[in-house]
Order: C-alpha cells, then structure tokens, then sequence
C-alpha cells in the first residue's frame, strides 16, 4: 500500500478530511469513511472461498478507483490482480504497481488504443475484451508498432445486452483472429452477466445464470473444437459469484462491490432468504455526514447531497438507526426524516450509498477508521477518469 499521508507531508493549504492519529469526531464532512476491521473481514473472507473454490479472483477496481484498496485485496485476499473499465484506470493500476490488469471492456478509439499499447512497457500484463474483427486488427497494429504483446478476451453477451457476441461461431471467428494477428495473444473469455447481479431473489439470480452457464460451455466446446482452449473463462460478481464458482466452466471471478457493500447489493438475498448484508458481508464504506440545520420540527438537514453521492440506484440509508430516515436531497444538502427529534445539529451520521461506484468517483479520499481512530488517509487514485 502506499504511505499514509501525514502532517510533514502536508503543505499549508492542503485540504484533506482528516489525518492518521485524529479521533474519528474529528473528521470533516461529507467525506467517504472505511471501517477498515469490517473491509479486511470481507476481503479475507471472498478470498478464502476464491482458494477453497479454486478460483482465480481478479478485484473490479472501477468499484473503488483505488490503489491502496486494489493492493489490499491482493495482500489479503489473494487477488491476480484487477479489472478495470477504461484506459485510463488501467494507467493509474499499472503505475501504482498492478501489474496484472484487465480492461474488461472494448478499447476501439484510435489513441485510447495506442495508450493500451504502451502499458506492457511498464511490466504489467495487459488484457482487453474484443467482439468486433476490425477491432482485432487496430489492436495488432498498435501492438506491433510498440513492439508490445496485448492480451485478448472474446467477450460473450450473456445477457447483459450490451458489448459481447452472442453465437459459439462468432466467439471462435474472433478468437482464431486473435491467434493468428501479430501482436496479440488470445487468452480466453469475458463472460459478466452484469443483469442479474441486483435481482432480489437468489432463485432469479440462479436461472440467469443457468442460461448464462450454457452459453459459455457451448463457447468453451467450440473453442476446443479447432485447438484454442481458453486459459481463462472470467466473469462473476457479488451477486453470482458462487454460481460461476461452481459451474465447472469459470476459473476467474470479478466481484468488487462485496468488499464495501452498498445498500443497492445489501438488499437482495442470499440461498436462505437473508439479506446479503446482514450475513454474507459487512457495510464498510460509508458518507460521513452532519447535521447543519434542524430549524423545521421533525426535519433534520444532512450536509451530504446530490455532489456528496449517486442516486441511481437509490438513497442512502442512515447506518444503525432505524429512528431517521435520509428521505431526500439537492445539490448540498440532504433531508432526513426525525419525526422524534432525537437529532441536534453537529451530529454526525453514517449513511450507506445506494451504489459504491460511482459514490467513490466523486471524492478525493478515503479515511480508514479502526477503534474510533483515523488509522489512515488512501487517495481514490483514478477518481474521473473514465476515458
């Protein structure tokens, strides 16, 4: 991990929310908070099923934009390394020192193609995800011209109904272009069912898998069929990673949000009918917020809004209290139902996000907490970028 930030590092006017060493009242809000206990009990735990699954664990780094996390995950948890969305995620991973990333998506722009071309000169394996011939060809000029080797995913639409084939021909049309292009090196499959993975019952979750599951094997056999047995076959997140871990076809898994747990994923229920985060994992990332007004009876006003958090997958909810309840928000400020009147102004609240991702993408920092202390301060590396 990189060192944490201190006070001799700090430049007057350096603006942070907190410093190692502070007590966690002392932290300034709206700011990301990590319950470091909580996360390495979760990174623990999805890396002893990876192992005792023989399954490969490549973290989704575009969850935490992190570096530190990333490394934390592969100290602890034994992850190969990450998967990223974009170019420019995969350049931050590789030059804090993963060397082992996954672009898991299509790079089709000319100079995006060219600065995926570039990051094997840094030592780091570089894998892309292809479903168009043409795409083949921009890819091998751009690694020949670097004198570089890119690794090649065919990706699978396996019901996601975005990027991806979706016939066992077309999969191995690509994948013989791949093998045959200078340049490139097929490694095998991304196969992500991204649709199912918020689906509430694990019943729903399981049959679109099941049809996913059967896409890939029929892929697989036709792989093998002309002489390119894929080394990899990737995909599984933290709704479906255990049907993909038993599949018999799947050897990498790709979850991240399982690592913080937003409230979105902590709803929808596990094989006995439980919440996934009141069993399965822990909430470890969370807004710290505090009460700025309380001048409207029943009415507190939160200072964590609109630019603090996304909303896509709906509002946050107020962690350990079932007596307030975040009930709306703008720009600035966020509104929270306190029929009792049991909130002063200056309390501070945690709330759960509906959705890790792009939560994550609108702050500068984590502050990693431990026994009511700050323990330490992880800049979110690849904050905005996403091109």
């Amino acid at each position: 991990m990189n060192a944490p930030v201190t006070f001799d590092q700090l430049e007057v006017g350096f603006d942070v929310p907190a410093l190692p060493g502070m007590d966690e009242a002392e932290i300034q809000t709206p700011c990301l908070v990590l319950d470091l206990d909580a996360l390495e009990r979760n990174i623990r735990k999805m890396g002893d099923y990876a192992r005792a699954h023989n399954m490969r664990h490549r973290v989704h780094g575009k969850m935490h934009k992190s570096v530190d996390v990333a490394k934390l995950q592969m100290r602890l948890g034994g992850a190969v390394g990450v998967c990223c969305q974009k170019v420019s995620e995969a350049e931050v991973f590789v030059r804090g020192g993963i060397k082992d990333v996954l672009v898991s998506n299509q790079v089709r722009d000319a100079r995006k193609i060219d600065r995926l071309a570039r990051l094997p000169k840094l030592g780091a394996k570089i894998i892309v995800c292809v479903d168009d011939l043409a795409n083949v060809a921009e890819l091998s000029e751009a690694a020949q011209r670097h004198g570089t080797t890119i690794e090649c995913f065919v990706e699978i639409d396996c019901g996601a109904g975005r990027c991806g084939v979706t016939t066992a021909e077309a999969v191995v049309e690509i994948a013989l272009a791949v093998d045959a292009a200078q340049g490139l090196e097929f490694t095998g499959i991304q196969a992500y069912q991204g649709a199912m993975q918020h689906l509430d019952s694990y019943e729903a979750r399981r049959d679109k898998l099941n049809v996913a599951i059967a896409q890939v094997k029929e892929a697989v056999a036709a792989l093998e069929a002309v002489g390119l047995k894929p080394e990899l076959v990737s995909g599984g997140g933290t709704g479906s990673y255990y049907f993909e871990s038993n599949s018999g076809v799947y050897n990498e898994l790709q979850c991240g949000s399982y690592a913080f747990m937003d409230a979105d994923y902590g709803r929808i229920r596990d094989k006995d009918g439980n919440r996934i985060d009141t069993g399965e994992w822990e909430n470890a990332f969370f807004i710290l917020t505090q009460v700025m007004s309380h001048a409207k009876p029943g009415i507190a006003v939160c200072d964590a809004g609109l630019k603090a958090q996304s909303v896509d997958s709906g509002l946050p909810v107020v962690f350990g209290r079932t007596d307030v309840e975040y009930v709306k928000c703008s720009d600035e400020h966020g509104v929270i139902s306190d029929p009792s009147g049991v909130l002063k102004v200056g309390d501070k609240l945690k709330l759960v996000p509906g959705h890790c991702d792009p939560t994550a993408n609108v702050h500068d920092w984590y502050v990693g907490v431990r026994g009511g202390k700050v323990e330490t301060l992880w800049p979110v590396s690849a904050r905005g970028k996403a091109y």
